[in-house]
């Protein structure tokens, strides 16, 4: 079976990316996340405040809203990997290994990003995936404010690199589709849907704050697989699903609704970088168990744009639902 995809304009071997975490901040990880069949890498984001703060004040900085990767991030960022030492991840990284190789940035404003993009286009990264991380939590912001940072920031890196870009975002805009068309007019080439936002708990005991679950869960999936269905046909972009991809099933569910590629983490946490060759064995299976030869045979069959039933996507599904509940 053909498992090739294009993906920010980048061929890969199959949809399978392994997302910016852990996993991918050394180069011998990088190579360990290739030799387990990965069709490209993230590599683990660079914080805006690595760019801007000094290890004595980060923790005073730490938000509890922040996603996974940035509480433990930032709260080690003296151990990590500065400006600098992030260049040389890339350049080692693309001595390596031949999938292509992501950089990620993670921010919350324009400050900094355009100069150091540019540092990353010439370090070797193969495109720059911007994971904008801002919750939108104040009420005195509106949603026009919120879209204009997104325009802001994509518009700053985009002048001055000719790599593609992608935006990884969370689902809290007041309209999510023109936002996506928005940074796509302005140069995005692919969208990656859904940022995991750190979630947090209370302890009832001690009466603090406290970590909530780290990990997805493969229940969390169905928000990204509703809106890539939604979009892509719309949308002349790319879309790539995170959060909530444990399995084989899973990312063909992400691809039948219209994804060009699929991020995974949480599950290599849990099962090691091992689980990656059973889930392209999966896909392989299913191909073959109904005679699709390519990714490209049923790729977005059903999204809302090919079904036959597109108002499932909409309205009619959730009035099937309550009353099977009712």
């Amino acid at each position: 079976m053909d498992l090739k995809t294009e993906y920010l304009g980048l061929s890969l071997e199959n949809p399978i990316i392994v997302s910016s975490c852990s996993l991918s901040k050394t180069a011998d990880g990088v190579r360990r996340i290739a030799d387990a069949g990965a069709g490209a890498v993230v590599l683990k984001s660079l914080f805006e405040e690595q760019m801007d703060l000094d290890t004595r004040e980060i923790e005073q900085h730490i938000r509890p809203s922040w996603h996974t990767e940035a509480y433990d991030y930032v709260r080690n960022m003296g151990m990590q990997l500065g400006p600098r030492e992030y260049l040389d991840l890339i350049g080692e990284s693309k001595k390596n290994v031949s999938i292509p190789v992501i950089a990620s940035l993670n921010c919350v404003s324009q400050r900094w990003w355009p100069e150091y993009a540019k540092k990353l286009e010439t370090a070797g990264a193969d495109a720059i995936e911007l994971n904008i991380a801002f919750m939108p939590s104040h009420p005195g912001w509106d949603g026009h404010e919120i879209d204009m940072l997104h325009y802001q920031i994509v518009e700053k890196v985009k002048s001055q690199v000719s790599i593609p870009i992608s935006v990884k975002t969370g689902p809290y805009f007041s309209s999510l589709s023109s936002l996506i068309q928005g940074l796509v007019s302005r140069g995005v080439r692919a969208m990656v849907l859904f940022n995991r936002f750190y979630q947090v708990d209370i302890d009832i005991d001690q009466m603090t704050l406290a970590p909530g679950y780290r990990f997805s869960t493969p229940e969390e999936m169905t928000l990204p697989l509703r809106w890539i269905a939604l979009l892509s046909g719309q949308i002349e972009c790319d879309f790539a699903a995170t959060t909530g991809i444990h399995d084989s099933a899973g990312i063909i569910k992400l691809l039948l609704a219209g994804a060009k590629a699929v991020q995974i983490c949480s599950v290599l946490y849990q099962k090691g970088l091992e689980q990656i060759k059973p889930m392209r064995k999966g896909i392989e299976q299913w191909m073959s168990d109904h005679d699709l030869q390519s990714i490209d045979d049923f790729r977005g069959r059903l999204s809302h744009a090919q079904t036959e039933t597109p108002e499932l996507w909409e309205r009619l599904q959730y009035i099937k639902a309550l009353v099977g509940i009712e």
